[in-house]
């Protein structure tokens, strides 16, 4: 039997095809390579490494529980070979560059990332970012980084699934809720609640719990955006974080809840490895800088 020592890069990105494309035929083509050949491939790295890493079945391959974590190693190694490259020629020519992946919620994306992006794109030009929006649920985007499929995510901490132990990042603002109504309602506190599932922080919950005037939801949307809409609509009230409030549509009206309201952590998270990269770190300083006074208290 072989050693994992002996795997190359070529192997690692065969082993993330499969996983991302679900089977040997559609892995082959992305690779350029014939069907027989990624399968020779996955059977040469399953006898080097001594596992099952793919189960086989007439509808493709999936990661067994080894494979999984397999595939999440070759993303990450593959992911610091290529920023072996940058880092190393970025510091010859004095530049920072090189792709940046972020993954973030979707308020996060839409209201805190354009700014920054902009500042960071301003003062280096040569980093090449993008975003992939994630619901903040399960794993969320804390989960993409772990994965290996993004370098740094945008997350909600403290909440009920906490961040994973193998991640480091910090905490960037504190957003307090609001009672969102329709505009001009006698008594908002009597409406339904509209909800939708990514408004989930623990202590939110807790808090809920503890107020006798909030009903169990009636009306549930797809994200925050169809809440506000809804509550635009006069379907309903409902209880949200700042974020979520930035540019607010006309007809909705927002209410603080009062000093015992419940609070949102907001931070980024990212891997040890990736903590020290030229790109992560001009990142973290322009999220930092523009963060804190971005979120008003309601």
């Amino acid at each position: 039997m072989g050693s994992a020592v002996d795997l190359v890069p070529q192997e690692l990105r065969v082993l993330v095809a499969v996983a991302d494309e679900g089977g040997f035929s559609a892995a082959g083509l992305r690779l350029g390579a014939t069907q027989s050949a990624v399968s020779h491939a996955v059977r040469g790295i399953e006898r080097k490494l001594g596992v099952v890493l793919f189960e086989r079945g007439r509808y493709g391959a999936r990661p067994t529980p080894a494979g999984a974590r397999a595939v999440t190693h070759a993303r990450r190694v593959l992911r610091m070979l290529e920023t072996l490259v940058v880092e190393t020629r970025g510091t010859q020519k004095g530049e920072v560059g090189g792709p940046l992946r972020i993954a973030a919620f979707r308020s996060a994306a839409l209201y805190l990332l354009p700014p920054v992006l902009e500042r960071l794109a301003a003062r280096h030009p040569g980093i090449e970012a993008t975003v992939t929006v994630v619901r903040e649920v399960g794993p969320g985007t804390a989960g993409e980084v772990v994965e290996g499929r993004a370098d740094l995510g945008i997350a909600t901490l403290g909440t009920s699934s906490p961040i994973p132990p193998e991640l480091i990042g910090d905490v960037l603002l504190e957003e307090p809720y609001a009672l969102v109504h329709p505009a001009g309602h006698p008594d908002p506190r009597s409406l339904p609640l509209v909800d939708w599932r990514e408004n989930c922080s623990s202590y939110t919950r807790t808090w809920w719990a503890a107020q006798d005037w909030i009903p169990a939801a009636t009306v549930r949307a797809e994200d925050d955006g169809a809440v506000l809409s809804m509550v635009g609509s006069g379907l309903g009230m409902a209880i949200m974080p700042t974020l979520s409030l930035t540019g607010a549509p006309a007809g909705i009206e927002i209410t603080g809840l009062g000093p015992d309201r419940p609070t949102r952590r907001v931070g980024y998270v990212t891997t040890p490895e990736l903590a020290t990269t030229s790109a992560v770190r001009a990142f973290v300083r322009e999220l930092r800088a523009h963060a804190k006074p971005q979120v008003r208290a309601v």
